[in-house]
């Protein structure tokens, strides 16, 4: 999901307002094993050549693939075939099927693209209305935002104006479609719909923001309402979904305008609010889980917080473990791994290495982008055009290489970097580029 506005300046520094009081060394040591998925979207092993919706199959946005090189020429990696015509957008991509996916703008129609993994057109659809604005500092950031989600030779995609479509993922051909707007009393949010919609088992997930259904399971074969969600408060967030096994709960973690939520996936039911409101009412970044650990942040001054759900009756209490000014992210995501947060900030500007369990700044340098992980890199993507590789480690910032991308466009780098099967792939605006990331 990807979204922009004017960001008001904020302070930085960070505040402690809970001490956890279970940081022991055999957590750590958990947390130095446990180099599995945090956040599940369904049991599968990531496969070779897939990354089959936003931040992959786990939704951890971590690439399970090996061997890359740990650096680059001083030029960048070689860069394999470049695709253009994608028209404006921050849509990343998705690949499935030995395809891969991504959407566009042109004129006031949002666009599904499909190519071969040689960049080659496979084909072409259309799926509603692309988001628009009168506002004069944003009509240069229209255009595509939620990835589409490729699962069992479906793709699903949900445009800006709210219209649902699951097509064949090799030929194009719609097989159902739903209105959000018409289906669940909606009306399109300020700044268009923007998620990513998630599938499990024979579930997808959605949120239409509506008087009939805030969020929303449909069945993914006919698009048929299997439950709906009224509880939840507040309007649009534009983040999208991650599942989370805890306490006896399969439940889907997403948020609204003022609050972060937990939803029983069986039933529908609310499990856990915690109240998360920044100054433009707009919780972008998706949630990250680690066992009963829920961290989450947003800019405009919010900043970012850890959460623990303690069991209370049918659902869990929130508990706040700690909150920081530091790492407020705008949109660009975080990683987990090892045990430490790594992700930028807007207001409080920079890269940062937060310990997951205290909140504490272990190392800071200058930028802010988005960033995806692979086989102990950080892929750090400016959102100026610059590429970085990072050694993840808490033990300093290690630049090992950098880049500065050729452009596809006047807006900023706001898709979100894929690493799948030994590609690097940066879409910007009109262009997606493929980088081999692979062994010398």
């Amino acid at each position: 999901m990807i979204l922009f506005m004017k960001l008001p300046v904020s302070s930085s520094g960070i505040k402690i307002t809970v001490l956890h009081s279970l940081r022991t060394t055999i957590l750590d040591s958990i947390f130095i094993i446990c180099l599995f998925p945090l956040c599940i979207a369904n049991s599968a092993a990531q496969k070779t050549n897939e990354w089959p919706c936003f931040h992959g199959s786990d939704r951890t946005n971590k690439s399970s693939e090996t061997g890359f090189l740990k650096e680059w020429p001083q030029n960048g990696p070689p860069l394999v075939w470049t695709i253009s015509g994608l028209g404006d957008g921050y849509s990343s991509i998705s690949l499935g099927g030995g395809l891969l996916y991504t959407a566009g703008k042109y004129n006031d129609q949002t666009y599904l693209f499909c190519y071969d993994l040689n960049g080659k057109p496979v084909w072409k659809k259309p799926n509603g209305k692309s988001w628009t604005t009168t506002l004069s500092w944003a009509t240069s950031y229209t255009g595509s935002r939620s990835t589409p989600t490729y699962d069992n030779g479906i793709l699903y995609h949900l445009s800006e104006s709210g219209r649902l479509t699951a097509f064949d993922a090799k030929t194009g051909k719609e097989i159902w479609t739903r209105e959000l707007t018409r289906d669940f009393d909606a009306e399109v949010p300020e700044y268009g719909y923007s998620e990513s919609v998630l599938v499990d088992g024979n579930n997808l997930y959605v949120k239409p923001g509506g008087k009939n259904g805030y969020q929303v399971c449909l069945d993914k074969n006919t698009g048929k309402t299997t439950w709906v969600n009224t509880d939840i408060p507040g309007a649009m967030g534009y983040n999208s979904m991650v599942i989370m096994e805890y306490g006896g709960h399969r439940q889907i973690v997403g948020a609204s305008s003022n609050c972060f939520y937990g939803v029983d996936t069986r039933t529908g039911s609310l499990l856990w609010k915690i109240d998360f409101q920044n100054q433009r009412e707009l919780n972008l970044t998706d949630a990250i889980c680690y066992n009963e650990y829920v961290f989450i942040t947003s800019g405009y001054g919010k900043g970012s917080m850890l959460v623990k759900l303690n069991p209370s009756g049918k659902g869990f209490a929130a508990e706040t473990v700690w909150q920081s000014d530091l790492m407020d992210n705008h949109h660009g995501g975080v990683i987990l791994y090892n045990g430490y947060l790594y992700g930028s900030g807007s207001n409080s500007r920079g890269w940062f290495c937060l310990d997951f369990l205290t909140g504490k700044q272990v190392w800071r340098t200058d930028g802010k982008g988005s960033v995806t992980y692979a086989d102990g890199m950080l892929y750090m993507l400016d959102e100026r055009g610059t590429m970085r590789l990072v050694h993840a480690t808490p033990e300093k910032y290690e630049k090992k290489s950098e880049f500065k991308l050729p452009k596809g466009g006047e807006s900023m780098y706001w898709a979100h970097p894929v690493v799948c099967g030994g590609r690097l792939y940066i879409r910007h605006a009109d262009k997606l580029f493929s980088y081999d990331i692979g062994r010398k």
